[in-house]
């Protein structure tokens, strides 16, 4: 692919949108995010002691929240 379209005369026919086409072969292989392999067969060892309050829903500012019924 490099030998092609080093060469000159390649490098005359193809457009900027054509070698923007050409950009997702290079990048379709590349993960940025790493490889993370699921075992649904298997428990996630999550640490339920540090359990934390869930906020309640937000109230336009300068109002006071509605106390719970």
């Amino acid at each position: 692919m490099q030998e092609v379209l080093a060469d000159p005369k390649w490098a005359d026919k193809l457009t900027d949108a054509d070698r923007r086409a050409l950009s997702p072969l290079f990048w379709t292989h590349v993960n940025p995010y790493g490889r993370f392999e699921l075992d649904m067969n298997r428990r996630l060892k999550l640490d339920l002691s540090t359990r934390t309050t869930v906020p309640g829903p937000r109230t336009p500012h300068g109002e006071a929240a509605a106390a719970p019924a």
